[in-house]
């Protein structure tokens, strides 16, 4: 009778299933105190912060955000960028700090989260260290920024407008947290493209405006 053996300690079973538990761990230590308000959940730590920017961005990936999120996710993002900057978190404005972590608002990052972690654990690793280290805080944060900036501008579309800009946090935040320097890079380019298609937006919203004009 043949018997299967237990995978190897370096198995790619066993690498996914490490991988996959300190996901989890990170994960579910954050949504442990998840409740109130946004600042009594998010804390004072940029780590955690960081955590909790690619958790609340998630969302924006799939038609099920809640109206308004963007608006909060572009603003936290900003100051989580300047914070990262500087190199200390910043004190959040009233009107975010006070945001509730309603049951619905749970309920959507949990469920968005379960979809998400073992896409995260599959392909996450840490990698190309010298994109997460200090020395590169400065660009990182820029990045960060600008991606959230992206996020924040009217553009002339209904929906869907935020898809490209919450990729770009989820990659550079959770690349940072878990110092993936591959998932660093794509989130690089998903700023720069989320960038170009903001500015086509708002190209393309000048032209149908001024041409409504010239009929008048």
């Amino acid at each position: 009778m043949s018997h299967s053996l237990p995978p190897s300690a370096n198995s790619p079973e066993n690498t996914l299933s490490k991988r996959r538990s300190t996901v989890q761990r990170m994960v579910s230590a954050q949504l442990a105190r998840m409740g109130g308000t946004l600042a009594d959940t998010i804390g004072e730590n940029n780590r955690q912060r960081l955590l909790w920017l690619g958790l609340m961005a998630l969302p924006l990936l799939f038609p099920v955000a809640l109206p308004g999120m963007g608006s909060a996710v572009g603003a936290f993002c900003l100051l989580t960028a300047i914070g990262l900057c500087k190199g200390q978190s910043l004190q959040l404005p009233a009107w975010l700090a006070k945001r509730e972590m309603n049951g619905h608002i749970q309920s959507l990052l949990v469920a968005t989260v379960n979809r998400i972690i073992h896409v995260l654990a599959r392909v996450w690793r840490p990698r190309l260290l010298p994109l997460s280290n200090k020395p590169a805080r400065l660009f990182n944060g820029s990045m960060l920024f600008v991606a959230g900036l992206s996020m924040m501008v009217p553009v002339p579309v209904i929906s869907f407008d935020n898809v490209l800009p919450a990729l770009a946090i989820v990659l550079i935040a959770w690349g940072l947290r878990l110092r993936d320097g591959l998932m660093l890079l794509a989130g690089y380019l998903a700023t720069v493209v989320a960038v170009a298609s903001v500015m086509l937006l708002l190209w393309g919203g000048a032209q149908v405006f001024q041409h409504v004009l010239s009929l008048i």
